[in-house]
């Protein structure tokens, strides 16, 4: 595994909060994080689906 794939330490971020305050490379570095995440989550249900449709065959045969 590349340190570029290692899970990346999450950010204190709260969904919803004001974002007043934060500078727009930390908004940019948040973006960054939210669109690998959910990469990352839509990775995991294709696995997931995979599987289920692998069994789901299985079964009906």
């Amino acid at each position: 595994m590349d340190l570029d794939d290692a899970p990346k330490k999450p950010t204190n971020m709260v969904i919803g909060e004001n974002l007043d305050a934060i500078s727009v490379a930390e908004l940019e570095q948040r973006i960054q994080a939210l669109e690998s995440e959910i990469i990352r989550l839509r990775d995991e249900i294709a696995k997931k689906q995979a599987s289920r449709d692998a069994a789901d065959a299985f079964f009906k045969n």
